[in-house]
């Protein structure tokens, strides 16, 4: 799986990059198939944005959410696309 970040409107440090694709790198024991993983990290006032895609066969999943602090931010937007990705993978056994 190719894992891309991009942040916008501030620099992301290396500790941040390291985080985001570690938590990305878990989709993987659910879905083997994922082809590519987008990661935008976004900086408004107090809010920390983190929007997510990937890119699977056919289909793109996203998530987004938005916290105080972009570890709980990239954490939650996770969890997020760990329930599409095993409801997309049950999707795809019934064909």
């Amino acid at each position: 799986m190719r894992v891309s970040i991009a942040a916008r409107s501030f620099k992301a440090s290396n500790k941040l990059q390291d985080y985001a694709t570690t938590e990305v790198q878990r989709l993987k024991k659910y879905f083997d198939n994922i082809i590519d993983c987008d990661i935008i990290l976004s900086y408004q006032k107090e809010n920390k944005t983190c929007e997510i895609l990937l890119t699977v066969y056919g289909t793109v999943l996203k998530a987004k959410d938005q916290k105080d602090d972009f570890y709980k931010s990239i954490n939650s937007t996770v969890n997020k696309l760990e329930q599409q990705v095993k409801k997309y993978k049950q999707k795809m056994r019934k064909r």
